[in-house]
Order: C-alpha cells, then sequence, then structure tokens
C-alpha cells in the first residue's frame, strides 16, 4: 500500500489521496462494520464479495467496482468459497461529490459494473508506480486519478440501488459514532450518549450489538484508546496528560484499561514504538 504525503496545500484542489493498495495490504481482506471520515473507491478484479452499507447489502463480482462514502456505517468482506482480490484508492475533496455524480457513485448508487476492466486496472497501478517518483509522486498520482475516474465515466454502468433497511437504526449509530468522536476527550456516558439522541440506552446498546457487533460501551474504550496510541507514538505529553486528553480523570484506571487493551502498558508502548 502506498501512503500519500503531500507536497501543497490539498485544501483548494479536487482531490487529495490517502492511500492506494491491493487486497493484499488490508487484513483478511475485510474491514468493519465502522464508519470512515473519507471516500475510498475499490474495484474487484477476481472472486467475489459482500458490501452492506447501512443496511443495503451488495453482492460484489469480478469487474465490479464499489463506493465506501465517509460517515456510512460499513462492513465488507470476501466470499469465502471464491476470495476476492481488488485495488482501492482512499481520497477525499471539495468537489468529490460532484466528480461521482458523472461516474454515477453515491451513498444511494454505490455500485458499478465496469466494461473495461485493463484501462481501469491500469490506472490503479500507475497510482501506485507514482511511489517511485519522490519528487513528483503527488503530481503523478492525481494524474492517474483522473485517468481512473475518465476510465469509470466511459466505461461503467451504474447498479441499480436497493432499498433501504433500518435507515432510522443507522442514522441513531451514525449519531451515537459522531457524538463520541467529538466528545471522547470528556468524560462521557453512555448514558449520556443515548439522550442525546433521544433514545433509550438499552436500545442504543441493542442496536450497536445488532448491527456493530459490538456495545457502545466497548466502542467508546476502543476509541480513546486508538486516540491514546497516536499520543503516545507522537506526542511528549506525558500518561496523566495523555489519560486527561481522551476521557479519563484518573491516570491508574487510564492505564489498567490500555493495558487490557493493547496488553501492555502505556509507558512500555511508548518506548517500543518510539524505538522503531
Amino acid at each position: 500500500m502506498y501512503c500519500f504525503k503531500p507536497k501543497a496545500d490539498y485544501s483548494r484542489l479536487d482531490f487529495m489521496l490517502y492511500y492506494c493498495g491491493t487486497s493484499q495490504v488490508e487484513k483478511h481482506q475485510s474491514w468493519g462494520p465502522g464508519i470512515r471520515d473519507y471516500y475510498s473507491l475499490y474495484y474487484v478484479t477476481e472472486g467475489s464479495g459482500y458490501l452492506t452499507i447501512d443496511g443495503q447489502d451488495y453482492t460484489l463480482v469480478e469487474e465490479t467496482c464499489f463506493l465506501v462514502p465517509p460517515g456510512a456505517i460499513v462492513n465488507y468482506k470476501p466470499d469465502l468459497l471464491n476470495p476476492w482480490t481488488y485495488y482501492f484508492v482512499s481520497f477525499n475533496g471539495e468537489h468529490v461529490p460532484e466528480y461521482l455524480e458523472r461516474i454515477g457513485l453515491s451513498e444511494k448508487t454505490p455500485i458499478l459494473n465496469c466494461q473495461n476492466s485493463k484501462q481501469i486496472e491500469t490506472c490503479f497501478d500507475y497510482i501506485l508506480e507514482s511511489a517511485k517518483h519522490p519528487k513528483s509522486a503527488d503530481l503523478q498520482a492525481i494524474s492517474g486519478f483522473y485517468s481512473l475516474l475518465g476510465a469509470l465515466c466511459d466505461h461503467s454502468l451504474p447498479q441499480p440501488p436497493k432499498v433501504k433497511v433500518s435507515n432510522r437504526q443507522s442514522d441513531y449509530i451514525r449519531q451515537a459514532i459522531e457524538y463520541i468522536e467529538t466528545n471522547y476527550s470528556r468524560p462521557i456516558t453512555i448514558e449520556e450518549i443515548s439522550n442525546h439522541i433521544g433514545i433509550n440506552r438499552k436500545y442504543l446498546t441493542k442496536l450497536f450489538n445488532e448491527r456493530m457487533d459490538n456495545s457502545p460501551k466497548n466502542y467508546l474504550i476502543h476509541y480513546r484508546i486508538d486516540k491514546a496510541c497516536q499520543l503516545l507514538k507522537q506526542s511528549t505529553l506525558s500518561i496523566k496528560e495523555i489519560s486527561h486528553s481522551v476521557g479519563y480523570t484518573d491516570a491508574l484506571v487510564f492505564s489498567k484499561i490500555f493495558k487490557k487493551v493493547t496488553g501492555t502498558c502505556p509507558r512500555k508502548y511508548r518506548n517500543t514504538h518510539n524505538a522503531t
């Protein structure tokens, strides 16, 4: 997988590329359920798999392109009897929806049947090859990405959307996740989250268990610990300061939870990752 490091301010450009790669770099070739804050575009080259977006289920086959939009509850996985291989590229940008609309992709129509697989694969390979040109990698990659969009625009037929299932339930979960990601640095409770959404705490827990295969409490804990891991690797804040930064007023409690989730204490985690 290639991780892009922009050399310019992309905030005024149409696209900012984040990652590009193949199914070989994604562990178990499956993901979710969860949400992302950027777009990802996938192209299945062989085999088949399954995609769920906010309650909609899709079967994905060879020469199918699918979109994972930001903010949607997404889960995808390979068909165990005929596992897929794919390319993917992750991106964001001010005018992304307009470009995707020209292709026929959106959250409501996330699937495309593609007619010119060789040209599409060539575009992905060109983006990946940009890593060999460090001085111009960003320019080479964005050139390949525009070519990819052009190929999809010319050679793709949109798949009719399926009827949404339990849209309101998906909205509840999305609101809960957004509240957690905005307020995790405070000592919030699941009761507070459910009150913010306007539903019962037990109902929220039931929805999470059914749709996310996780409880809201466990999601909050892991989100906080993920943020703590980032701070341990990227900052010089003390353990106590990091504890407060991710919503724990007691550093001892934080350390116990951190070790339970990661298998090691915060200090050892920092020393290990700073040494590499």
